[in-house]
């Protein structure tokens, strides 16, 4: 197939605009059996099946998962040998440059992403037309693509800090090179605007597992306050999601990670994914539907018997040894987190298991929360995982509104402590373990917290860069440069925009 690459402004979902033509008839273009934009947003139905295609790229962010980790001190970049996936390896030796798929390939996404959004933003009021469709739900289904635009350009101004702001409608390649790069400070002010509009229309519970509720939206925007330091708007939008009683820390943790633990009691949002059909696109952004990122943590070259529930993999993405060190004793997030594969082959000597060590970084653990299991793939085996990802937690949301009312203007480290403790409590099953610190060790005990909890879910580096701590924790990382990654040379190519600094 022809490798088509997604630019940042280049539409999917739309196909070839035709201009009409009359000769000796009215030239009508389905006479030929083409869509064209015309036919689109005629009924509800259209409104919510192209809703459905803005969920599509957000699955397509599958690798700012393990960037997330491998930029830090969690995790290494791991793989065959130094030049396996190369991208992945220059980020976690911080030697990485404009030119770098993997993140040229979530800059394409998250853009897709938006104009996906935006072209539905465009036509709200009327379709091309200029016919209204109104329908019951309207501006609930809106509120889901708000929340999806605001989730892409949070993501995008997390990884590359200014970037390009448009939202009035779908933009194509020509128009690219008028748009500037905006400050991260109006970013994130557009980010607040959509996931206010998108709270304000959005049910509690969908029917539909996966789809965006009024809690994940508060979330969002909790943890997009704590990013700007807004620490008071942060505790009071969080306190929305924790005093709702709509969610619950599960007493199993190992549990959420396992298919059946999919959409249960903890989750605010995950990112759904399927292996339902043998779709993939090597060469393509989106590759399958499946859960990509979940082949690249899986053992190199593992074998056993039938009984051994693990399925090979890449070993991409390993957890560290400083990782796995900063558990305490009793802590049963270690075991869920972080897999030492020797220890579990003599743990299981029926299993007959035999690997192959990964050779280049090796740390002989790998991610155990995403680990590639038997059964959960099909068609084009390494693109279809199903595994979700659990991109907001109720666990976070706890950690956050811990941190965020330690930071307030007015501290409240009984609450914070609170909040904290709850996850504690749940990682070591007892209440022996619960801080009682204030102030500054309290917030320094909750960051810790948050990398104990959250590890090999991509939160680590951003949460370091946030809190000013990079420099001090990772390897390499250069102040006033490495905060925020470079824009693809791709981009920079066709849209003139300026380099961020340092690259």
């Amino acid at each position: 197939m022809k490798n088509i690459q997604i630019k940042i402004l280049s539409l999917v979902m739309v196909a070839t605009l035709l201009s009409s033509c009359k000769k000796w008839v009215e030239y009508d273009p389905k006479d030929d059996f083409l869509i064209t934009e015309q036919a689109y947003l005629k009924s509800e139905s259209d409104y919510r099946t192209m809703v459905v295609s803005v969920y599509t790229p957000i699955q397509w962010l599958n690798q700012a998962v393990p960037v997330g980790d491998i930029a830090s001190d969690n995790a290494v970049s791991g793989g065959e040998n130094a030049s396996d996936v190369l991208s992945l390896q220059q980020i976690d030796d911080f030697t990485h440059t404009p030119v770098n798929s993997t993140l040229t390939e979530l800059w394409q996404a998250a853009y897709e992403g938006v104009n996906r959004a935006n072209y539905l933003h465009q036509y709200k009021a009327t379709n091309l037309a200029g016919e209204t469709i109104n329908f019951a739900g309207k501006d609930a289904l809106y509120g889901e693509v708000y929340f999806l635009r605001a989730y892409y350009y949070f993501h995008l101004v997390k990884f590359f800090g200014d970037v390009p702001l448009f939202v009035d409608k779908r933009l194509g390649l020509s128009e690219s090179k008028t748009i500037p790069k905006s400050p991260k400070a109006d970013v994130y002010r557009q980010i607040e605007t959509d996931l206010t509009t998108a709270i304000a229309a959005l049910p509690a519970v969908q029917v539909d597992k996966g789809r965006i509720t009024k809690y994940a939206a508060q979330a969002l925007l909790g943890k997009v306050y704590l990013y700007q330091k807004k620490y008071d708007a942060a505790a009071a939008m969080l306190e929305n999601v924790i005093s709702s009683n709509a969610f619950s820390l599960v007493t199993d943790f190992a549990s959420i990670f396992l298919v059946t633990g999919e959409n249960g009691p903890e989750s605010v949002f995950e990112i759904q994914y399927s292996n339902a059909s043998p779709y993939y696109n090597w060469s393509f952004v989106n590759r399958g539907q499946g859960n990509h990122s979940v082949q690249q943590c899986g053992i190199r070259g593992l074998n056993g018997t039938a009984a051994m529930p693990y399925a090979a993999g890449w070993s991409t993405n390993l957890p560290t040894q400083n990782l796995a060190n900063a558990y305490a004793t009793g802590d049963k997030r270690k075991a869920v987190t972080v897999l030492d594969i020797e220890a579990y082959k003599n743990a299981n000597p029926a299993f007959n298991i035999t690997y192959q060590v990964a050779p280049y970084k090796n740390t002989g653990l790998y991610n155990q929360k995403y680990l590639p299991r038997k059964g959960q793939t099909s068609g084009q085996i390494e693109l279809n995982y199903e595994n979700n990802f659990r991109t907001i937690r109720y666990a976070d949301v706890l950690l956050m509104a811990a941190e965020a009312n330690n930071k307030a203007t007015a501290p409240n480290d009984t609450k914070a402590q609170t909040y904290l403790n709850l996850v504690r409590r749940r990682a070591f099953g007892d209440n022996l373990h619960d801080i009682t610190s204030t102030g500054a060790a309290l917030y320094q005990a909750i960051l810790d917290e948050r990398r104990l909890e959250l590890a090999m879910e991509g939160d680590r580096f951003f949460d370091l860069v946030r809190t000013g701590q990079a420099a001090a924790k990772i390897t390499g990382f250069v102040t006033g440069k490495h905060e925020v990654f470079p824009i693809p040379q791709a981009e920079i190519n066709i849209s003139g925009l300026p380099q961020n600094a340092g690259y």
